[in-house]
C-alpha cells in the first residue's frame, strides 16, 4: 500500500517561513512525479509546485520565487519549503504522487498564515 504522510504545517506570522515534508513509502522517488497542491475553505485545490522523476521542477505564479520544492531519495522525502508566507497561503496542504495511471494523495497538513 503505498502511503504519503505529510507533516510540517503550523500557524506562522505573515512573512514567516515552513517547511512541509511528504514521507512516501513503497514507491521509488525516481519513478514517480510528485507535486504539493493546496486547498483553501470554499475553493477548489490547485496546484503549487511539482518535482518532476528526472529531478525538474515547476511553481504556480503566486509562489514562484517564493516556495522551493526538494526531494531527498534516501528518506523517501519531498520536501516543500515556504518563505515570505502570506495570508492567501492558508490552506491544506496535500501531497501526490504520480505515474502514468498511478496516483496517491497524502491527508494534507494545515498551514495558517495570520497575525
Amino acid at each position: 500500500q503505498v502511503q504519503l504522510v505529510e507533516s510540517g504545517g503550523g500557524l506562522v506570522q505573515p512573512g514567516g517561513s515552513l517547511r512541509l515534508s511528504c514521507a512516501a513509502s513503497r514507491i521509488l522517488l525516481s519513478d514517480y512525479d510528485m507535486a504539493w497542491f493546496r486547498q483553501a475553505p470554499g475553493k477548489q485545490r490547485e496546484w503549487v509546485a511539482s518535482i518532476s522523476h528526472d529531478g525538474s521542477t515547476n511553481y504556480a505564479d503566486p509562489v514562484k520565487g517564493r516556495f522551493t520544492i526538494s526531494r531527498q531519495f534516501t528518506k523517501a522525502t519531498v520536501f516543500l519549503q515556504m518563505n515570505s508566507l502570506k495570508p492567501d497561503d492558508t490552506a491544506v496542504y496535500i501531497c501526490q504522487a504520480a505515474r502514468l495511471s498511478d496516483v496517491y494523495w497524502g491527508q494534507g497538513t494545515q498551514v495558517t498564515v495570520s497575525a
